[in-house]
């Protein structure tokens, strides 16, 4: 990064100072993203301060774990400039969870969980997250703790550990993510449609929260998430002996979505072009009713859930052999190729997640505290949202570059002659 990156930086932070107010919060906060951004493995709070040496370590920690400061305006001005810098129809909001590994059990909302990062269960924080991207540009726009049982039935410990109270009551973490894409509707923020991982995309809650609100979705599903045909009719069933039934059953039985895809036409499709060519794997698509409906008694085959909504029911075979399934409720109009893009464009989270933790100090944070914690992860959400508006101006000086180039050489050669 140029030498000049601590001027821009304070200029482009401007919005976000008026918001906190008090001249020294003013300067704790860029101090703080710098310390982010600039050179130095550890990123926790000890080390920028004494790479700095502007600042103090007693005052950057009161700023982040203690200072009386509302994170709400900074939220707002982050959300305002991701908008503007990806979002729009196209952009994809991508609802996943990042683990940050810890020792101990003071730290809030550490417990023995399953850490995707390491793939396995692992003593560690996590953060329920949402990525605002487009043209495989991804912003942050929040990092939201889920606390464990362990936790929520631990008052005392909630207590000491500061967890406010309208978060202290045990939410999981497809419901903490509803919650989460409420404040950023609210906020205006603009995107075409919601993407999430299995995790998520199990939670009949979530997929019926989402459409609620009048979205579009395409999440992962696991292998034997039931489903029905698209033309799945209710019916009375006949009574051999007893009482007539006085509840409609489906005519047909549902089933796992890997046995319905097994004798489905498999396609090879591409969805965008990587760094070493088009990236492509082989789909099945078909639209289905969902198994999510209300549970109603189906003769012997006892509480089964009734038909919920019609969606499409998607398959993926890798290269490596590995399948996978998800679910979306995109029109049955739209091509294959865009259902395909819709479901691969998740993985930009991952890398985000991978940038805010190697790059700057995401899971560096050594305090204990739920407001230390989330200012931390909200200061390396804005670092990074700075970083992407860097990148973002570059790459739009580097086209403009090459079309000024374009039309002068075009200009230069002679008549007849591209």
């Amino acid at each position: 990064m140029d030498g000049d990156w601590r001027v821009d930086l304070e200029r482009w932070l401007a919005p976000y100072l008026e918001g906190l107010g008090h001249k020294a919060r003013q300067r704790m906060c860029p101090a703080y993203v710098a310390g982010l951004i600039g050179p130095g493995d550890r990123k926790s709070i000890q080390p920028m301060a004494a790479r700095t040496g502007e600042v103090g370590y007693d005052r950057l920690h009161h700023f982040i774990g203690a200072g009386l400061w509302d994170s709400g305006p900074l939220e707002a001005t982050l959300w305002e400039q991701a908008d503007a810098l990806v979002g729009g129809d196209k952009a994809w909001l991508i609802i996943d969870d990042t683990a940050l590994p810890k020792k101990g059990t003071a730290s809030v909302g550490v417990a023995p969980q399953y850490a995707s990062a390491l793939g396995k269960n692992a003593n560690c924080q996590t953060l329920v997250s949402v990525t605002l991207a487009s043209r495989e540009v991804p912003i942050m726009l929040g990092l939201r703790l889920f606390l464990p049982e362990s936790w929520t039935s631990d008052e005392a410990r909630m207590v000491k550990a500061g967890v406010p109270e309208p978060f202290r009551p045990y939410r999981t973490k497809p419901a903490i993510a509803i919650e989460e894409i409420d404040r950023v509707i609210a906020a205006g923020v603009r995107f075409g449609c919601v993407l999430a991982d299995a995790g998520y995309g199990l939670s009949a809650s979530f997929r019926q929260g989402l459409s609620t609100r009048g979205l579009h979705w395409a999440v992962g599903i696991p292998r034997h998430q039931k489903v029905y045909p698209a033309d799945v009719q209710l019916i009375f069933p006949v009574a051999g002996r007893g009482r007539p039934r006085q509840h409609h059953v489906p005519d047909t039985a549902s089933r796992a979505a890997h046995a319905v895809l097994d004798d489905a036409k498999w396609r090879q499709i591409s969805w965008r072009r990587g760094t070493k060519g088009r990236l492509s794997a082989r789909f099945a698509v078909m639209r289905v009713r969902i198994a999510d409906g209300p549970p109603q008694r189906i003769g012997a085959s006892g509480a089964q859930h009734m038909p919920g909504e019609e969606a499409w029911l998607v398959g993926e075979h890798r290269s490596s052999g590995e399948r996978k399934y998800y679910l979306s409720n995109l029109p049955a109009d739209t091509p294959i190729r865009d259902i395909a893009g819709a479901i691969k464009a998740r993985w930009i989270c991952e890398q985000a997640h991978q940038q805010l933790k190697e790059e700057l100090g995401l899971d560096h944070f050594e305090g204990r505290s739920w407001t230390g914690l989330h200012r931390h992860a909200l200061m390396t959400m804005i670092a990074y949202a700075y970083l992407q508006s860097r990148r973002l101006a570059q790459a739009g000086r580097k086209k403009k570059n090459r079309r000024t180039t374009a039309a002068t050489q075009s200009a230069r050669s002679p008549a007849g002659h591209p």
